[in-house]
């Protein structure tokens, strides 16, 4: 593909000049001497897949019609040790009568710790601004010591110290955090310029105070290349030709679970040997799997891809969007992750003989869990080329040769699928606020972003559409703000290109939409996100089936149409006997008309005004889990922020009218208030006792324009 001169001159620039940041802060507290090192990888020298790589088995004939444990928490639990009687010293004490010392600005934290609900949040990623102090408490004790002068192992062994003799966790998770993420936190913070308030900012966004960040404000560059007019987007021909696309996400394979063990463990992960004896027959750990904090055994992980093999056997692709260890975090090691992936591997290629699959990576990946440093932290003991290396050995069995380079940089790529059809997979790992090495520098780190920019540049110039595949959401709280923020305008810019995208990451079964970001009454993509394989935790395993717009003349490559298929777990344990069933298809059971983004945008305002069919949604969103929570005004007002926002860390810009509106219908507004004690007081009517019938009060005209 030749690529115009004006394009290539402004490639050239990026490649050069990357993104463009503030300029530099200058900390009144710098620990030691460090500056990135540069880096000076160039867009245009690597090579792109310009030959169509997939060859579909089963379009002939076939059309849409037949488709139907985090630092902070370690120091939340702070207060229980002011009570403790046994007055167990630690590094960290001054030797006074009491025993206990405290910084100033941890024992002010201290007063206002709730631990229980901090605890909760940082488990389910709602961050308020109680974990916002709980954070800034962490991190001023870290730094603190880090600038006492305390080594890095003195430190560790502080980490291992608090997390046990608080309770925080067992004796032996509390030393595999400490001594697994201990080095690479003590890394970070010897050389950040941040303080608790910037650091804490980063990591909570919304939920903490929005501190001014030199560091971390950047933007990203386009081409001079004027945005073309924006296509109204047709419904896609009844009858056309399809893709039949199979998503698996968050499979969380558990080679150490063992039926029968302990199911309620006080450990992040559960149903292993270590987890010890259950208390009772109920805590035992079923054998297909169980709705406690427990992930997928292999036995369920066969069964499904055989499942799958044998009910969708014309499966014209795959999309797989990570997650693929289990969740204990604390005991993991890179050998062990990539033994893991390795094995998945050959499970997907023996069951899936000769069908692409185009992978996406999770943030379990690696070891320790959400650390991914960025291509310039290249040391041998930091640097992640264990894990991409080998990344690219495992998927060039799907891909092609010239995604090597992009892959070993940083685990993205683009690959041209069909004739005007590509896939584009990101590392969303470099958006997640969980992995320290983004307070180094967070400025599109791997250059991904850039790179993204020019893929769908050259995509448009070359009138093709774009799927995009990840892991993490855009607009989930774990993607930094300022990264989400350029992804938006990315997304927006290139409109008339992405056609979808498609993530997992949070288990659940929903999506996400976007917006024209000058005018929010245009909708102008979506973000499916695939249910988890993984039972972790209260769930029903599951995938998804999408149809897409397939190969003809006017053919939209928009999702035509998609189905999620679950096994029910309890039964399955019951019976011994495992069924996956289709929970439902998304038309017919929304009554949309297409899948188009407009379409996505009327069923949140249905999903808002319709009780009844929002508890359709909230039963699919838990694949039909039988122990999912009940869900009031505030647990429907969060899933359909979720849904509106593709945007991280920015509700209040796109939830207000649609927060409004539930606190309506369920009478918790000012407005429903007033109407409420109107009602009681005038609309009760009075009774004519010679005719039995009721005279309405009417509510005056004053007061109604008033509310």
């Amino acid at each position: 593909m030749i690529i115009p001169q004006t394009i290539c001159a402004w490639m050239v620039l990026v490649a050069v000049a990357g993104v463009q940041a503030f300029p530099t802060f200058h900390s009144h507290r710098q620990s030691i001497n460090w500056t990135q090192p540069e880096d000076d990888w160039e867009i245009l020298s690597i090579p792109r897949s310009i030959v169509p790589h997939v060859e579909l088995k089963h379009l002939e004939n076939r059309t849409n019609a037949e488709a139907s444990i985090s630092d902070e928490e370690f120091l939340e639990r702070l207060k229980r040790i002011k009570n403790n009687t046994s007055k167990s010293r630690m590094l960290w004490y001054d030797n006074t009568p009491d025993g206990l010392a405290y910084p100033p600005f941890v024992d002010k934290a201290l007063k206002l710790f709730n631990l229980k609900q901090v605890s909760y949040e940082i488990e389910h990623s709602l961050l308020s601004k109680v974990s916002c102090t709980a954070c800034k408490a962490g991190a001023g004790l870290l730094l603190h010591y880090i600038h006492t002068g305390k080594t890095e192992g003195e430190i560790i062994k502080m980490i291992y110290q608090f997390c046990s003799n608080l309770n925080i966790q067992s004796p032996r998770v509390c030393e595999g955090v400490a001594n697994l993420f201990g080095t690479e936190v003590v890394y970070v913070l010897q050389r950040t310029p941040l303080g608790p308030n910037e650091i804490c900012s980063f990591v909570i966004g919304d939920g903490c105070e929005d501190t001014y960040n030199p560091y971390h404000e950047w933007e990203v560059v386009f081409p001079p290349v004027p945005k073309p007019p924006v296509m109204e987007v047709p419904v896609p021909k009844e009858g056309a030709p399809f893709f039949k696309v199979l998503q698996i996400s968050d499979t969380h394979y558990d080679p150490h679970y063992v039926e029968g063990s302990n199911a309620d463990c006080n450990e992040p992960l559960c149903c292993r040997l270590s987890s010890g004896r259950p208390a009772n027959p109920n805590a035992a750990a079923g054998k297909w799997g169980d709705y406690r904090k427990c992930d997928t055994p292999k036995r369920t992980v066969d069964n499904m891809l055989s499942h799958i093999a044998d009910t969708h056997s014309d499966i014209d692709y795959i999309l797989w969007t990570g997650d693929l260890p289990p969740h204990d975090v604390w005991n993991q090691t890179k050998q062990e992750n990539l033994e893991i992936i390795k094995e998945t591997v050959r499970q997907m290629t023996e069951k899936f003989p000769g069908v692409p699959i185009f992978p996406a990576l999770g943030n379990h990946e690696s070891a320790p869990v959400n650390s991914f440093p960025p291509p310039y932290v290249n040391q041998v003991e930091n640097s992640i080329a264990w894990l991409y290396d080998e990344l690219d050995v495992q998927w060039r069995r799907w891909l092609p040769q010239s995604v090597s380079h992009t892959v070993r940089r940083g685990a993205f790529y683009s690959v041209l699928v069909r004739p005007g059809f590509r896939i584009i997979s990101l590392n969303m790992n470099y958006c997640n606020n969980k992995n320290w090495w983004l307070l180094l520098n967070s400025t599109d780190p791997a250059t991904e972003l850039q790179w993204f920019i020019y893929e769908l540049q050259s995509a448009e110039f070359s009138n093709e559409k774009v799927h995009v595949i990840g892991h993490i959401p855009p607009g989930h709280s774990d993607c930094l703000k300022v990264w989400s923020r350029n992804f938006y305008k990315i997304i927006s810019r290139y409109e008339n290109t992405i056609m979808a995208q498609f993530y997992g990451h949070t288990h659940f079964d929903e999506f996400e939409m976007f917006y024209d970001p000058a005018d929010l009454s245009h909708p102008n993509n979506i973000a499916y996100i695939g249910p988890s394989v993984s039972p972790y935790y209260d769930l029903n395993p599951g995938y998804r089936i999408y149809y897409v717009d397939g190969d003809h003349d006017t053919t939209t490559r928009l999702v035509v149409d998609h189905e999620s298929w679950i096994m029910n777990l309890k039964e399955a344990n019951h019976y011994d006997y495992p069924i996956w069933y289709k929970l439902y298809t998304a038309r017919a059971a929304y009554n949309m008309k297409a899948l188009r983004p407009v379409d996505w945008d009327n069923l949140i305002s249905e999903l808002t005004a319709n009780q009844e069919l929002f508890d359709l949604y909230y039963k699919n969103y838990w694949k039909n889990s039988p122990v999912r929570p009940t869900c009031d005004a505030e647990c429907r007002k969060r899933i359909l922020c979720d849904a509106k926002s593709g945007r991280s860390h920015d509700r209040r810009h796109f939830c207000s009218e649609l927060e409004a509106k539930v606190d309506d219908e369920s009478g918790k507004s000012w407005k429903s208030w007033i109407y409420r004690g109107l009602s009681n007081s005038y609309g009760a009517g009075e009774t004519d006792e010679a005719t039995s019938t009721t005279t309405e009060w009417q509510i005056p005209d004053v007061i109604i324009s008033f509310v």
